[in-house]
């Protein structure tokens, strides 16, 4: 059965095999993974997950696991699982980088001259 996902906090849905998972970017969760592979910066930390790197795709379901079992997953997991990861981690990011809603504070606004005043 289906872990239930709260999109609005960033959570996304992960299959390995057949143990669902729910990862989020949580604080935590990315300084515990930041750590375990001794990344430099965000960056870095960020290009390892993207490229699905063997060591960051397990720390990321171990350490960015909300709901599931991540130690099961672990022990079924096969480079064909990599692409639903890759997909997953990229969700997981892109839901704390969305500014919709918020278009007022980005929207550019024109500069006053002299005139206007």
């Amino acid at each position: 059965m289906a872990e239930a996902v709260n999109s609005a906090r960033g959570e996304v849905d992960l299959k390995i095999d057949d143990v669902d998972l729910v990862v989020a970017a949580t604080m935590g969760g990315l300084s515990a993974v930041s750590r375990a592979l001794q990344c430099k910066s965000l960056v870095d930390l960020w290009q390892r997950l993207d490229g699905v790197e063997v060591e960051a795709t397990l720390a990321a379901i171990e350490f960015l696991t909300v709901k599931g079992d991540w130690a099961s997953a672990i022990k079924k997991i096969q480079l064909k699982h990599f692409k639903a990861c890759q997909t997953a981690f990229k969700l997981m990011i892109a839901a704390h980088l969305d500014v919709e809603g918020n278009e007022a504070a980005v929207e550019e606004k024109p500069a006053k001259t002299a005139k206007q005043k």
